[in-house]
């Protein structure tokens, strides 16, 4: 039962459940409560949608491909070509968003006992995080469950020691002096956060391999593996931005000190460390795949391409948390749901007449559309 169904749903909703988490209370902060149940509505929606349609592209492709690979195989040359472009520019940035996050963690946790800047554990952070991508360690996933295990502990702790300091007036349907109840200038802010913070299906094919014979319960792994991040998100938000109010920092742990004191901050930064460097471990792993089993570069240059390239960004002063998230979720993910629902359509014309191809394909078009508002939107959120 571990093995067949647990450790997967662990392995994904631990990976799901990582950097992005810690943007949410303060987007809901910004944006009002309403507008932000409603994206996890919709994008939990299709979120869940594009993992059962990847899943069932998993089945019936050639094991040992990851996203281009996939794309390749249904769509052609064309289409693995652009998967790899948007699959490495998206690692790149979700592996920049974990460094980010991972450095600001680490930072808090020790400089009050042994001093140092950002940059320098931001450093350490990312040594000892690449030192694992390159060993390729079998036992991540049991690190994910336990990590997973860890961080909701570590939130349930903080409820139980903050439950008689959360205001209820914290939560505001709307943002603060909004008159109309609708500010346009962030309306539009939770969507590439939100669906970073849901997406999972660069891991699928991985949890695909993992379930060997029993691959009949990969669809039910799926759905549950993307419904619990959903409800420790919710959970996070209403503690998060129930504690600290307007004072909610982008990465959100950071802000609780004043509120909650040395001790379960502590906690807290301990396991949103471990939930962030797993997580940072494994699309780490998935990316230097791509270059290694789809592109066909070697293991260790694939593991140096893949750790070298976010932390020249960093350097060169990519820091925005919030906005780097929101590009690599509303463009990159983006792109990548469009190449998936594309590979799914033409899967499904293939198949016999039927009452599920005709529903499926009359979805198609709606799902599309929505990833190709976000994709403009998130450009120009990030140049502007």
């Amino acid at each position: 039962m571990f093995k067949k169904l647990i450790l997967p749903i662990a392995t994904l909703s631990g990976t799901i459940v990582g950097v992005g988490v810690f943007s949410l209370p303060y987007i809901t902060l910004k944006v009002g409560l309403l507008p932000m149940l409603i994206y996890f509505l919709i994008l939990g929606t299709l979120v869940i949608l594009i993992h059962l349609f990847f899943g069932e592209l998993a089945l019936v492709t050639p094991d040992f491909k990851r996203l281009p690979g996939f794309a390749k195989f249904h769509l052609g040359a064309l289409g693995g070509q652009i998967a790899s472009i948007s699959a490495i520019l998206g690692g790149f940035g979700a592996i920049l968003a974990y460094l980010i996050v991972g450095g600001r963690f680490l930072e808090s946790l020790l400089s009050p006992t042994f001093g140092g800047n950002n940059l320098l554990y931001t450093i350490s952070y990312f040594a000892f995080g690449a030192i694992l991508i390159f060993f390729g360690i079998k036992i991540i996933a049991k690190i994910e469950f336990l990590a997973l295990i860890l961080f909701i502990f570590a939130l349930l702790a903080i409820f139980f020691r903050s439950y008689s300091i959360i205001e209820i007036g914290n939560f505001m349907l709307f943002p603060v002096g909004s008159v109309s109840g609708i500010d346009t200038a962030t309306l539009f802010l939770p969507y590439g956060a939100v669906l970073f913070s849901l997406w999972g299906a660069s891991l699928i094919p991985e949890i695909e391999e993992m379930l060997g014979k029993n691959k009949k319960l990969l669809s039910k792994i799926l759905v549950i593996a993307t419904l619990i991040p959903i409800i420790i998100y919710l959970f996070f938000i209403y503690l998060i931005l129930g504690i600290t109010g307007v004072q909610t920092t982008e990465s959100a742990l950071t802000g609780l000190q004043d509120y909650l004191g040395n001790g379960i901050v502590v906690l807290a930064l301990i396991f949103g460390l471990l939930a962030t460097f797993t997580s940072f471990i494994v699309l780490g792993l998935t990316l230097k795949k791509i270059f290694w089993y789809d592109l066909k570069i070697g293991k260790n240059l694939s593991w140096a391409l893949t750790c070298s390239v976010p932390l020249i960004l960093f350097l060169a002063g990519v820091k925005s948390f919030i906005k780097v998230i929101g590009l690599v979720g509303g463009v990159m993910l983006g792109i990548n749901g469009i190449l998936i629902l594309l590979m799914y359509q033409k899967f499904i014309s293939n198949q016999a007449e039927g009452a599920k191809p005709k529903k499926i394909r009359f979805l198609i078009l709606p799902l599309i559309s929505i990833f190709v508002i976000g994709i403009f939107y998130e450009i120009f959120y990030f140049l502007r």
